[in-house]
């Protein structure tokens, strides 16, 4: 079947000028399966599904394949693994699998979260992990009453609470984000990287991009605020490591929704040689460097999982 794959893939990605590059989006890699988040891999899940990777695509590192995209000697069939926000399980789980299957890989961290932070949407998250069955009041999102008292019901509060805040101005979004927390407690410390983690993760191979400091939608702030946030995450993850950092991934990254022209330019004027956004697709010498697609394959079966990667290069 690998076989059949890969003979696939490659009259859909062949080698050279008319190469494509497809490039995996993550975030987490869980040590076991979370009936809150199912889309979320465990890591028997993420070994499964990049065994099939490994066997069926030729993995390479982000800077190298977007210097041999760009010069036409892509190889065929060729592939990405990213990571963005800078999850801790990114270096206790996910780590040890890319190293035990030999395969290179990026994270795109948000700095500002490091060392103890926690990202707003997994405020509303934990959050829901922990309330009471029961009613929620969400009057304060201008949404009715919600009751909770099984698993899909918190899903559903979460979802809920979270389209209604994610594209709220950044200040506005964490208010309405910490009114909900307030009615739970004891939230986790723990679900970001450390400073340590991150120069580990260098340390062994793992190249580290920038994802701007706090992971604001960068189309719904002035351009100052915005050019601050993609400099200083560079410069931040810079000093961290003592090396240059030229690979970035844009917040949400849907064009036009979350970032803009402007913020291409601000990313390639800042010194970085490439950005990715989460536009599905792959690219192909013709792409815009600073606009990168990339896609996730949710499909936690090997086949489908498999079949996903074939029907993105179309």
């Amino acid at each position: 079947m690998n076989l059949l794959f890969r003979l696939v893939n490659q009259c859909l990605s062949p080698a050279g000028k008319n190469a494509r590059l497809s490039i995996l989006i993550y975030h987490r890699v869980l040590s076991q399966a979370d009936p809150l988040t199912p889309d979320v891999p465990d890591a028997l899940q993420f070994e499964k599904m990049m065994r099939a990777l490994r066997a069926s695509f030729n993995v390479l590192p982000l800077s190298e394949a977007v210097t041999c995209l760009q010069a036409g000697t892509l190889p065929a069939r060729a592939a990405c693994i990213t990571f963005d926000d800078g999850y801790a399980d990114n270096a206790t789980v996910a780590l040890p699998i890319l190293q035990r299957l030999g395969l290179p890989a990026a994270v795109f961290v948000s700095p500002g979260f490091l060392n103890g932070g926690r990202m707003w949407n997994d405020t509303v998250i934990e959050s829901t992990r922990r309330l009471p069955d029961g009613p929620v009041d969400l009057d304060f999102l201008n949404l009715p009453m919600h009751t909770i008292g099984d698993t899909a019901s918190r899903r559903h509060l979460f979802n809920t609470v979270i389209h209604a805040t994610k594209h709220l101005p950044p200040q506005e979004r964490q208010q309405k984000v910490d009114h909900f927390a307030a009615q739970a407690n004891a939230l986790p410390n723990d679900l970001m990287m450390t400073d340590a983690q991150v120069i580990e993760l260098h340390r062994k191979g793992i190249e580290i991009g920038a994802h701007t400091m706090t992971h604001p939608i960068l189309s719904r702030i002035d351009n100052e605020t915005a050019e601050r946030e993609i400099r200083d995450s560079k410069l931040y993850l810079e000093n961290l490591l003592q090396t240059g950092v030229d690979l970035f991934a844009y917040p949400n990254g849907k064009p036009v929704q979350d970032y803009l022209p402007q913020h291409a330019r601000m990313v390639r004027a800042l010194g970085f040689r490439a950005a990715v956004s989460t536009t599905w697709g792959v690219s192909t010498p013709a792409s815009d460097p600073y606009q990168l697609p990339r896609f996730t394959p949710w499909e936690h079966d090997k086949l489908r999982f498999l079949a996903r990667l074939a029907l993105n290069q179309r």
